[in-house]
């Protein structure tokens, strides 16, 4: 009962929860709230943090559709709690989309039956939530029940209930009617009625992406509550028990440095995120009404189903819209990252294009991009024809938004996941155990001794604050805070610190192409064109008077999206630099004359005069423009097609033609048979390979029936078949200069490196191969994987990228799906090999083959042809075999793989780097090993500063513990001087040491909870413990020794000591003895000891000597202490409440302090060269399996004979009961 009663939200999506009902139980508030007043308010705290316990222990049990609290957790790895409380608001009808025209209503499920009494609108409002705007809509339908709609929020998002689902579902907008195409034109292009809007806000509220700036009252609450602020407030009213208010006030002091820095770090993000949104996210539109008017409201009161006019001099969009008339030049900054302006068209109608077969698919945003005007892009200007307006549906808005889903994932990130944190905690957990086994010591201590009961329970608390260190987050937080002021020092930015520490760990790394690693920009190095089915010889340029008049030019001159913006050529980097290879002009039809004439061509191109034949003095004007070209219809790029396409008209002629511009793949498999060249695969992988990015180009002669307005409305299917294969165009794009040299310097360091691309396989190959990537004796396997279909399974075809069927018979291995599971993990591996895929390759073995990805991605080096969506899926299957993966792009299209790698760097300085945890103002790569750099600094300071905090606590504890013994312990100075002196001196600037020059191929170690680390530890903590138990019990051993009072003469000074007798007293809490003084001195000398030897330079950071802060402090304590051993001041003594002891004893202390550096040194020292040697072999001899999966699974493929598949004949893998898996050979 209780499963089914478990609902799951948004399925199958990135925010999936686990969704639990409760009712309020009155008992258990009031057996809380007893619990509450009898824990002195903790057990509130310990319910505030835990809020599964809250709602558990308050409520009861019900059903999802009953609940009044809802109990959610998160499906993915952090398993993490939330509660919201269900609310009820009123309204007349159920759904957003129910129309309330009295004359149109009709029952539904999602509206009430019209048989209802007006009376029923005085519902009960003491349920109602927001329920103003509903009972005036209720009051103006009499006729309508009012509807009682059960909603929370989490996450900016609405969840509403559905009678139909059972279930709680979001409203996103007009997607969630899942209607056509043609539907949208047709019933959603005439606007809304101002009831209907008004209606709709009450489901989808009002349009705006809202970052509320929490007061800095609430901030403060919400950090004081963390449980560590608890635990320091307890051990600050300890102290005052104790009396030890210097310590607690410089407790207090730091903690309040600390929650200020934070609450303003924290505000002045809220302030600069609500800015960043803020900014032109009210603006006045011009909406169309139902009854054909058009009404100015501000953009607030928008709601999905309202029809926009977008101005001709362009605005900033204030929610999603579809294009349903004209057309828009867009900058995408915003969302992509890339500031080339793309064209945005209409969304095309079927139900008005002039074939009846013509598909209506689902609308979707996704899939119809290029019709979609996104939040907070940036109109820069309309275009539209007879008067006609541009006009755009309200898709999304408000947090359901793409830019309020950017906002959101920014306001509500997930969890860092990171062992280094989960160590942290682990390791804590151990100092509470050790501080309970001090707080029972000291109880049955104190108990035996006869200490009053008060005594008793201070000193036994006393211990756990000692053990846990109170200045640890702020130690912890220092290192960071340096790596990131060095960041930024060398141009890189980061809004995500705690992701510093994670780059230390990053051992892959994956790489957009264009743009990162090699030039932004394309040279074009030549063409070759076809003619009448066979290649010419290739050309080093267009610009010839002899190519002026044929469809090669007039390809080149038309099918392309650029666009002039204040008079300059704006657009894709290689439409201008095709257009500035044959050096025609552009020239847009302006405002006017596009509202004026009908068929005006809104883009004309033509030749420059230089190339023209001599004019003929009569009329020159007409000879010219027989060479013009206008171009009628644009269907822009799409990354899914691989093409783009127009449709122009050479002016003069009747007739319109059609050009066809993409991938040379797809471009031939759009022409007709004869006319692309038999050689045309051989020729295209000859460019491929020496790195050509090739551009194909095709044209059709279009039927004369097509007219200017039938080719508004016709499919681009219709155009694009049956072309005429015109040629290649072969564009060179450059290497970086950066890129062969950093890529060299992360292989050295054993850094994988991965190239995810947009571009054609073959040209990525080439690439990898230029820049190093991959080396010239590596072999490449391209992995095609074919769909299911006729009956047969889904099957991977290898081929060797090296050897492309010039060979007499085509070198491939077969897997069926069925037989993949049969494959044994059983080979051994001599060469070095790399698969490379294709994004529809990947997907299909993606759905198809799930465990052979894992195999994959182990050596995968190239993706090509890769979707944005599938970048994400390439990071989250190479995290699944527990790579810590960089990932490095351009912004544009790298967006989603940025936010999902361990560590993104986006190489854009616009908008879209609010995505990425890491920016960077060097256009190149070289910013990836220097963040990795700092990340193992970082990542090792951290290292450093826990375990010497550790030691610190414990160092402190020991001393404690031995002082206890004899009913003693540390005065309230010397506590003072060794937390504030001492450690924070120490802590703050031995994080201060740089990162080490160039990334070294021994990785830094993965946790705190690792054999080296935890062996340092106890060794060290083990030396402290014996070099403090042997001068506490030596001292009692010295002739000289007695308890010790005031009239005690250890240093044979009675003659002073007589004449001030009288103003000796006694000390109550004995704290000036002989053992605590030997302990101070000893244990002073040992926290300077750790700090120095934890404190590691080389190969991770800088030596220490080169960190003069540190040196300084270092060397500042050791002469002070040796001064106050061998040359003690009356009053320093009194200060710090040690005892005078005789010279030979101070000697005694010194020689003890030398052995003990001596011995700390030559452990840690030995620990580093032989320590992990000796753990290896170790481990070798037990032979433990590696942690890491990708490790596991190289194991086991490394002795697999099947693997990776070679290329001896065609091979198919046949199941076998004898064998997992069994080739079986054919010639």
């Amino acid at each position: 009962m209780e499963q089914e009663n478990v609902k799951i939200l948004n399925r199958g999506e990135e925010d999936e929860m686990e969704l639990q009902g409760f009712r309020l139980s009155r008992w258990r508030l009031a057996v809380v709230g007893l619990g509450v007043l009898c824990t002195g308010g903790f057990l509130l705290l310990l319910l505030y943090w835990l809020p599964e316990w809250c709602v558990k222990s308050t409520c009861t049990r019900t059903t999802v559709q009953d609940a009044q609290v809802v109990l959610l957790r998160s499906t993915d790895e952090f398993r993490r709690w939330f509660l919201a409380k269900v609310r009820v608001m009123l309204a007349p009808g159920r759904s957003p989309f129910h129309i309330l025209d009295t004359q149109t209503t009709t029952t539904s499920p999602f509206t009430p039956s019209p048989d209802t009494t007006p009376t029923a609108e005085k519902g009960p409002r003491h349920q109602t939530s927001e329920a103003d705007p509903g009972q005036e809509l209720i009051r103006r339908y009499g006729e309508y029940q009012p509807t009682q709609i059960r909603y929370f929020t989490h996450h900016s998002a609405k969840y509403y209930w559905n009678e139909e689902a059972q279930n709680f579902e979001v409203l996103t907008g007009l997607e969630d009617l899942q209607g056509s195409c043609s539907a949208l034109h047709s019933e959603h292009s005439t606007g809304l009625s101002r009831n209907l809007q008004e209606y709709r806000r009450l489901f989808f509220g009002v349009n705006e992406i809202a970052v509320k700036v929490p007061s800095v009252f609430k901030l403060l609450i919400k950090e004081v509550l963390n449980p560590f602020y608890i635990f320091q407030l307890f051990s600050v009213i300890l102290w005052g028990f104790e009396e030890y208010y210097y310590y607690a006030a410089t407790i207090v002091f730091m903690s309040f440095i600390s929650i200020a820095t934070s609450l303003y770090t924290i505000k002045k993000q809220y302030i600069t995120l609500r800015d960043m949104v803020a900014a032109h996210s009210i603006v006045r539109m011009s909406v169309f009404r139902a009854n054909n008017e058009i009404e100015e409201v501000i953009s607030t009161d928008l709601v999905p189903g309202d029809v926009i006019v977008i101005p001709s001099n362009g605005t900033i969009m204030p929610c999603d819209a579809v294009l349903v008339t004209g057309t828009c030049i867009v900058n995408e900054s915003m969302l992509t990252g890339e500031s080339v302006p793309v064209t945005k068209t209409n969304l095309p109608n079927p139900a008005q294009g002039d074939r009846e077969e013509e598909e209506d698919c689902l609308f979707s945003t996704e899939e119809h991009k290029r019709h979609t005007l996104f939040c907070g892009t940036h109109v820069i200007q309309t275009r539209f024809y007879t008067g006609e307006l541009v006009k755009a549906v309200v898709v999304r808005t408000g947090f359901s938004t793409a830019k309020g889903q950017l906002v959101r994932s920014i306001l509500y990130p997930k969890p860092t996941d990171f062992k280094l944190y989960h160590d942290a905690y682990l390791f804590l957990l151990c100092l509470v155990a050790v501080a309970a086994i001090g707080f029972i010591y000291s109880i049955v201590l104190s108990i035996m001794k006869e200490v009053p009961v008060k005594e008793i329970i201070l000193e036994s608390l006393d211990i756990i604050t000692i053990t846990v260190p109170p200045a640890l987050p702020a130690a912890m937080t220092a290192g960071i805070v340096y790596a990131q002021r060095r960041l930024k020092s060398i141009g890189i930015f980061c809004i995500s610190p705690q992701r510093i520490n994670i780059c230390g760990q990053i051992n892959l790394v994956c790489f957009d192409k264009t743009g990162t690693l090699t030039e932004d920009g394309l040279d074009m190095w030549g063409i070759q064109r076809v003619d009448n089915g066979s290649f010419q010889m290739s050309e080093e340029s267009a610009y010839k008077e002899s190519l002026v008049k044929s469809q090669f030019v007039a390809c080149m001159a038309t099918c392309h999206s650029l666009t002039k913006i204040e008079g300059e050529l704006s657009g894709d980097p290689l439409d201008l630099k095709m257009l500035e290879a044959i050096s025609w002009t552009l020239e847009e039809a302006t405002e006017e004359e596009t509202a004026l004439h009908e068929r005006i061509m809104p883009t004309v191109v033509r030749p420059p005069k230089e190339l023209l034949p001599p004019e003929p003095a009569a009329s020159p004007e007409l000879d010219l423009s027989v060479y013009e070209i206008g171009i009628v219809r644009q269907f822009p790029f799409s990354s899914a097609l691989q093409r783009m396409s127009v449709v122009a008209r050479r002016l003069g002629e009747k007739r319109m033609d059609a050009y066809l511009k993409g991938a040379p793949e797809v471009v031939a498999s759009l022409c007709k048979k004869e006319s692309v060249p038999e050689d045309f695969a051989e020729v295209l992988e000859g460019y491929t390979k020496k790195g050509f990015r090739v551009i194909a180009l095709a044209h059709r002669r279009l039927e004369s029936k097509l007219t200017w307005h039938r080719m508004q409305n016709v499919n681009r299917d219709h155009i694009e078949a049956n072309m005429e294969f015109l040629g290649l165009i072969i564009m060179q794009n450059k290497l970086k200069a950066e890129t062969p040299v950093v890529l060299q310097d992360l292989h050295r360091a054993n850094i994988r490196t991965v190239m995810v691309t947009g571009d054609n396989m073959l040209t990525a190959i080439s690439v990898a191969r230029d820049c190093g990537m991959i080396t010239p004796q590596d072999k490449i396997i391209i992995a095609d994987a074919l769909p299911p279909r006729d009956g047969q399974t889904a099957k991977i075809t290898w081929r060797y990228a090296d050897k492309p069927g010039k060979m007499p018979r085509l070198e491939e291995v077969v897997i069926s799906l069925e037989d993949i599971c049969h494959m044994d993990e059983a080979k051994s591996q001599h060469e070095q090999f790399h698969f490379a895929m294709s994004g529809k390759s990947f997907d299909i073995i993606m759905e198809h083959f799930p465990d052979m990805m894992q195999k994959l991605v182990l050596h995968g080096t190239v993706f090509a042809r890769m979707a944005p969506d599938q970048k994400t899926q390439l990071i989250e299957a190479l995290q699944g075999v527990d790579y810590y993966v960089g990932m490095c792009g351009d912004g544009a299209n790298d967006c989603g793989a940025l936010k999902r790698a361990h560590s993104g760097i986006s190489l854009s300085e616009l908008e879209a780097s609010v995505a990425s945890p890491f920016t960077s103002r060097t256009p190149n790569i070289s910013c990836v090993p220097n963040l990795i750099r700092e990340g193992r600094a970082a990542l090792i300071t951290s290292f450093c500063v826990f375990k010497f905090m550790a030691l610190y606590s414990m160092i402190q504890y020991i001393s404690v513990t031995l002082l206890y013994s004899i009913l003693s312990n540390l005065g309230d100075l010397q506590f003072l001087f060794i937390d504030i002196a001492i450690i924070l001196f120490l802590v703050f600037t031995m994080s201060l040491n740089p990162a080490w020059k160039e990334l070294v191929s021994q990785p830094p170690p993965s946790g705190l909870i690792s054999a080296p680390l935890l062996f340092s530890v106890m060794t060290q903590i083990l030396i402290c413990l014996c070099f403090q138990v042997i001068p506490f019990l030596w001292v009692q051993q010295e002739p000289w020794y007695e308890e010790w009072t005031p009239l005690s003469d250890a240093c044979n000074t009675s003659t002073d000591m007589d004449t001030n007798m009288s103003s000796l007293e006694p000390d109550p809490d004995y704290i000036q003895n002989y053992e605590n003084t030997s302990i101070f001195y000893v244990s002073s000398f040992q926290y300077i000891i750790v700090a120095i030897i934890f404190s590691k330079g080389k190969p991770f950071r800088q030596p220490s000597y080169k960190n003069w802060p540190f040196m300084l402090s270092a060397l500042t304590l050791y002469v002070f202490m040796l001064f106050m051993l061998f040359h003690p001041i009356e009053a320093m003594d009194e200060f710090f409440e040690i005892v005078c002891v005789p010279f030979t004893w101070r000697i005694k202390l010194f020689l003890l302090i030398l052995a003990n550096a001596a011995v700390s040194v030559f452990v840690e020292v030995g620990m580093d060269h032989w320590g992990r040697k000796c753990l290896s072999w170790l481990c070798c001899q037990r032979n433990t399996a590696p942690k890491a999966r990708y490790m596991h699974l190289a194991q086991e493929l490394r002795v697999d004979p099947d693997w990776p598949p070679r290329p001896t004949t065609t091979t198919e893998a046949k199941p076998c009961p004898e064998k997992d898996y069994q080739m079986i050979c054919s010639s």
